[in-house]
């Protein structure tokens, strides 16, 4: 259960005083050194994770970065699946969580015993996973995705196979609106992206008509109908470091303008608002605290735990990923 203190939006949360902050990041670099240590963070942490950690990216990326490392031990910023997915690719080696909690609506969304039943339905089934799953269900999957590489794989999955994509509707449809291959979409979604409106996007963009709006494919259709670029995280940095404007509107969780303002020093990024808030933040991203990176790192503890044959099965559809992410296009 979440404390009053998490459930606060990172805005509001006391930031840490000077000399709190230079200790825990001397601390975090020593531990670092000493059990040889990768610290990866999603681009949704608390700006001073961000700050502190070998690399900052999306999950593609992550992922490719916990493929390569030669890190004992892997240090995952982001939430359970991502660290998940980290432990899967390095089975002999430690991944540590700083908050075992952080979840992912779009995980719990979509149960591996309800995925199994519904593939029990059709055994011509090709099961596309959004990374954003339990490791249960990736090895259920045949190939996994992120919202970076959604499209290209979707474009070599088998002709002659019926897909089903799980667990994010909205990225879903939006692949198949770039591919035109039909597929079988899971009604999940994430419940930070679907705060967006098309009437709460209309009214920022009114106040910002020269602004282009940059939303993540996670978004409802109606939102990203008014984008300018739908695109992955990663693909925003690129896209407004490219863009010349003064003004970008970014629709994707507020973590990500900490990234964006370093990359782009001299833009200026709007949050598309909610109908509720100026901002949208995942209370789970913001779970992780730079305490808890400390914490972990001193303790080795919490460790992501998984069985041996969840391990061999769930890296199958994950290698595939990587192996189609790095073909040209």
């Amino acid at each position: 259960m979440l404390t009053a203190l998490e459930q606060q939006p990172a805005a509001v949360r006391k930031a840490l005083p000077p000399e709190r902050l230079d200790f825990l990041s001397r601390e975090i670099l020593d531990l670092k050194r000493k059990y040889n240590a990768v610290i990866l963070a999603h681009n949704y942490q608390v700006p001073e994770i961000q700050d502190i950690a070998d690399y900052v990216g999306d999950s593609l990326g992550l992922s490719q970065q916990a493929a390569a490392t030669s890190a004992e031990v892997i240090v995952f910023c982001g939430v359970h699946f991502m660290a998940e997915t980290a432990k899967i690719l390095n089975p002999r080696k430690r991944v540590l969580l700083p908050d075992l909690d952080a979840g992912c609506s779009l995980e719990e969304s979509c149960p591996a015993e309800s995925l199994r039943r519904l593939q029990a339905t059709n055994p011509n089934f090709y099961t596309i996973a959004y990374i954003n799953c339990s490791a249960e269900v990736k090895a259920l999957s045949d190939c996994i995705v992120t919202s970076g590489n959604a499209v290209k794989i979707v474009q070599h999955a088998p002709k002659d196979r019926d897909l089903l994509f799980v667990p994010d509707e909205h990225l879903g449809g939006w692949v198949m609106e770039q591919t035109g291959r039909p597929m079988t979409l899971w009604k999940g979604n994430c419940y930070v992206h679907i705060e967006w409106t098309h009437q709460a996007i209309v009214r920022i963009r009114d106040r910002f008509p020269g602004a282009p709006l940059v939303a993540h494919p996670e978004c409802p259709k109606a939102v990203r109908l008014l984008a300018d670029v739908v695109c992955s995280t990663e693909k925003m940095v690129t896209w407004c470091q490219a863009s010349g404007a003064k003004d970008i509107i970014i629709a994707t969780e507020a973590g990500m303008l900490h990234r964006l303002k370093k990359e782009c020093p001299g833009t200026n990024f709007i949050p598309a608002p909610t109908d509720r808030c100026a901002c949208n933040e995942c209370r789970f991203m913001k779970m992780n605290t730079l305490e808890k990176l400390y914490d972990c790192l001193l303790n080795q503890l919490p460790q992501i735990e998984l069985s041996p044959e969840i391990l061999e099965r769930a890296r199958h559809p994950i290698d595939r990923m990587l192996e189609i992410s790095a073909l040209p296009l």
